[in-house]
């Protein structure tokens, strides 16, 4: 049987920049959407202007096998140049995933590194493998598997950025 145990996936590059630099760009939600084939746009809500614990954005998300849909994010940690990150909601609050930077200054440069956890709560991708228990493990290795190459597409868009 499907377990909802955490599930994380996470991408790291190391760049040619100094961690202020790369924080400002890991920092900014509309810099993602760039890079991200699933993130189509975010855009900072409920008067939030900027990354702060306690504000919000919502972001708009598209692909080929669970097509558009919107979701709302509330920044959880933001230490700037070394952290940003981010739990998205579900309408009805519950916490389906944390998403994350984190950055550190070596040899000069940064490593950034992305990564997001399922969970706490149980997420749609859950609520789809327990009623397809025969599927569970080919949905949740693909879903990981999608968001894993937006992130890494994610990453190396921000070093591009900041090495140009």
């Amino acid at each position: 049987m499907y377990s909802l145990e955490d599930r994380t996936v996470e991408v790291e590059t190391r760049i040619r920049a100094v961690p202020a630099q790369v924080w400002s760009l890991a920092s900014d939600i509309t810099v993602p959407p760039r890079f991200s084939g699933e993130l189509r746009g975010a855009e900072w809500i409920d008067g939030a202007d900027g990354p702060r614990v306690g504000a919000r954005f919502s972001g708009r998300n598209r692909n080929d096998y669970m097509g558009e849909w919107t979701t709302t994010s509330e920044v959880v940690e933001v230490d700037e140049p070394h952290a940003f990150a981010w739990h998205v909601l579900l309408p009805d609050g519950r916490r389906v995933a944390t998403w994350r930077f984190d950055l550190r200054a070596e040899d000069g440069g940064t490593v950034l590194r992305q990564s997001m956890a399922v969970g706490p709560d149980p997420s749609p991708m859950d609520e789809i493998a327990v009623k397809r228990p025969h599927d569970a493990d080919r949905i949740v290795t693909k879903r990981l598997t999608m968001l894993e190459e937006g992130m890494r597409a994610t990453v190396e868009g921000i070093r591009g950025l900041a090495e140009a």
